[in-house]
């Protein structure tokens, strides 16, 4: 009797072939609009699990942090307790986060940030409009608002992000930066400025602008909405 010949390991059984395929083929004819969130995960977990209709692990995925974006943006600790998924489908997905920053930093790096607002804000959210803690960053401009370094000041709690308005000062200076646009996150969703943002950024203007540093703008980035200090007549 004949021998089956040896299965390729790194192809999936027929079934879940022609799925693939479909679904590889409806995203490259009709684009991302076309497919659901859990349909883009597939599409990115088909290259780390080979073998197996994840299918079922995407669905999973969004039910547990609530869309496709959560899902890209969540820890990797978050994403390692979900049963099936592996190390090489967490490295795949913090890919895809990382891709998706890179090119919203490579859309306003280098170029006026006032005159480019929908992009900054694009930004803003990609870096740390779904962290589950607070952080505050500080983007650092040169005389023409172009943007010199965008930096990490401060990693808190679900509620509360150190800030020490001297620090922000200092390395504005160390940058020769000209100006500077404060940005953190309300992981709760909400991007109304407490009493303590409100303090907080008058510190740094009060620090700031003897040193020839202007503060822009104070940017509270939340889920779905954002809030800025200039808009609301804070600043």
């Amino acid at each position: 009797m004949r021998e089956a010949p040896p299965k390729d390991p790194l192809t999936p059984p027929p079934s879940h072939t022609g799925h693939r395929q479909r679904l590889r083929a409806r995203f490259m004819q009709a684009g991302e609009s076309a497919l659901a969130d859990y349909e883009l995960l597939e599409l990115i977990l088909f290259r780390a699990i080979p073998r197996r209709d994840v299918k079922p692990l995407a669905k999973t995925l969004i039910g547990r942090f609530g869309d496709y974006a959560s899902v890209i943006s969540a820890p990797p600790a978050r994403l390692r307790e979900i049963e099936g998924l592996g190390e090489a489908a967490v490295i795949e997905l913090k890919l895809v986060e990382a891709s998706a920053t890179r090119l919203a930093k490579n859309s306003v790096i280098e170029r006026p940030i006032l005159s480019s607002w929908s992009k900054l804000m694009a930004f803003c959210k990609a870096q740390i409009g779904r962290l589950e803690h607070e952080e505050f960053h500080v983007l650092f401009l040169d005389r023409k608002n172009r943007l010199i370094a965008q930096e990490a000041q401060g990693r808190g709690t679900v509620d509360h992000v150190p800030v020490y308005p001297r620090e922000v000062v200092k390395r504005a200076l160390e940058l020769n930066a000209s100006a500077i646009i404060l940005v953190h996150n309300h992981p709760s969703g909400d991007p109304t400025p407490s009493r303590a943002d409100i303090e907080m950024t008058k510190q740094i203007i009060d620090s700031a602008k003897p040193l020839g540093v202007t503060v822009h703008d104070h940017i509270i980035i939340g889920r779905e909405l954002d809030a800025s200090f200039r808009a609301l007549g804070l600043i």
